[in-house]
């Protein structure tokens, strides 16, 4: 059967945002409000920072402001991977970080139990799985990848597992697999948009006030504190922190150190027991692919799986619009793709397609900033790994607003910014000519072309 078919009956909209049991919206803020702290952004990266001001202090006055609903954006539409990574991988924490890299993957770790704990502690029902994450070799170039990245995490102490041909095969069943590496302890599936919800009554039951549909439109110095524009007021606040990553930053000089990437993804209707016996997968691991152009595929918990990346697309002018979140062109070669690594499956079809903007940043991880004398914090540029390590951002962000010298913050993740993407024409040319090199790269055993290698040595780059 064509690929093109299992898209017969597919639904534009992400698979975790169609959901009967979505709370209803907060409403707007009329008129104007004081706050103590002012979160900037209702994503995860919002959501952990308004809850861990309360944690820290539960009589702090925290308002948090949405521009359209808890959750609508990337953190309600995402893979559901929630990594312990602060680093986008120990690949490029290594390469970046080399001297605080163990110290990281510490702090990494703690992140991910502090998550879970927090899950099992506000009641969050957001089908959490701490099943790990699968690596995989399809091409044979790709099988000393994962032997490095082997022995890269027994010597930082994260562990995990090497496994060959037959092993990986007898994990999910694939002709396309030649080996992995199976992370048992770094990564925890989790259903995104429940998390996200969660995160919001845990929020309004610890007493924040919370304003959905207002979307923050000018940040200014007011008096000792700031002032932020709604539609319909202001806030005026003693401290903000911003947490609107992908969308353009209220502090402007910012705007050039992120840029938006779509990304996309399918969900399959729920397999049968045939199915589900035909590719094994009773570990029910996450799986990525080892390709610079990579696939992330997990099973949900109604034994779908939600199969995306690949394609990252960087539209010219760097802007987030609806109309980029949906691409047939896309759809249709991740499900060549799909049948591709699971043949078994013919036959099996997809009920959902959906994409949506991430932000990026020029060395792949979050980069932390202040601006108007330490009164604002700023954290961005997760490149598709913030489920996890937002809630490490948020930490960030609190530590600078309260003036902290905290492990975090001597941290030179936290301490020194990357370098910002160049302006138009030149970031557009500059980002299709690294993604046709590493489209070639790919289809040339892994070798780096000199545009490539002269990235790697300015510390520069585009993460597909």
């Amino acid at each position: 059967m064509d690929p093109v078919h299992s898209l017969r009956d597919v639904k534009p909209t992400p698979f975790w945002l169609d959901d009967l049991g979505r709370p209803e919206a907060q409403p707007a803020l009329v008129g104007d409000a004081q706050c103590e702290l002012l979160v900037v952004g209702g994503g995860y990266s919002g959501l952990w920072t308004a809850l861990i001001a309360k944690e820290r202090e539960p009589g702090l006055d925290v308002v948090l402001v949405e521009g359209k609903e808890i959750g609508w954006a990337a953190s309600g539409r995402n893979g559901g991977f929630c990594a312990a990574s602060l680093t986008h991988g120990l690949g490029n924490g290594l390469e970046r970080w080399p001297n605080e890299l163990a110290q990281l993957e510490r702090l990494g770790l703690d992140n991910l139990q502090a998550i879970e704990d927090a899950v099992t502690k506000y009641g969050i029902d957001c089908d959490w799985e701490r099943t790990g994450e699968l690596d995989v070799a399809t091409e044979p170039h790709q099988v000393e990848w994962i032997r490095e990245l082997a022995d890269l995490a027994g010597q930082y102490g994260t562990g995990g597992e090497f496994l060959d041909t037959d092993q990986i095969r007898a994990q999910v069943n694939s002709p396309t697999y030649l080996a992995a590496f199976w992370d048992k302890e770094g990564v925890a599936m989790v259903n995104p948009a429940k998390l996200a919800w969660g995160l919001k009554q845990a929020c309004l039951d610890a007493g924040v006030r919370i304003f959905e549909h207002t979307p923050a439109t000018d940040l200014a110095e007011s008096g000792a504190g700031m002032a932020v524009k709604t539609p319909y007021g202001r806030i005026f606040a003693r401290k903000v922190a911003l947490g609107t990553n992908v969308f353009p930053s209220l502090v402007k000089r910012l705007r050039p150190y992120t840029v938006p990437v779509y990304d996309y993804a399918l969900m399959t209707e729920p397999l049968n027991d045939e199915q589900l016996a035909a590719i094994g997968w009773q570990g029910r691991q996450g799986i990525g692919d080892s390709a610079n152009q990579f696939h992330y595929y997990r099973m949900s918990a109604d034994n779908r799986i939600l199969w995306g990346g690949y394609d990252a697309i960087y539209n010219f002018g760097g802007h987030v619009r609806a109309e980029y979140d949906q691409r047939p062109a896309t759809y249709r070669t991740l499900a060549q793709h799909f049948f591709t690594t699971f043949p078994q499956l013919e036959g099996l079809r997809f009920t959902h397609a959906w994409g949506g903007a991430i932000d990026t940043c020029t060395r792949f991880s979050a980069f932390f900033e202040t601006a108007y004398k330490g009164k604002v914090a700023i954290a961005a540029g997760y490149t598709g790994l913030g489920v996890g390590a937002t809630r490490f951002g948020a930490e960030v962000m609190l530590d600078l607003l309260a003036g902290e010298r905290t492990e975090r913050t001597q941290l030179e993740m936290v301490r020194k910014m990357p370098l910002p993407f160049p302006p138009e024409p030149v970031r557009w040319a500059g980002i299709g000519i690294t993604k046709w090199s590493l489209d070639r790269a790919d289809r040339n055993e892994g070798r780096r072309n000199l545009w490539l290698r002269t990235l790697d040595r300015f510390g520069l780059g585009f993460d597909s």
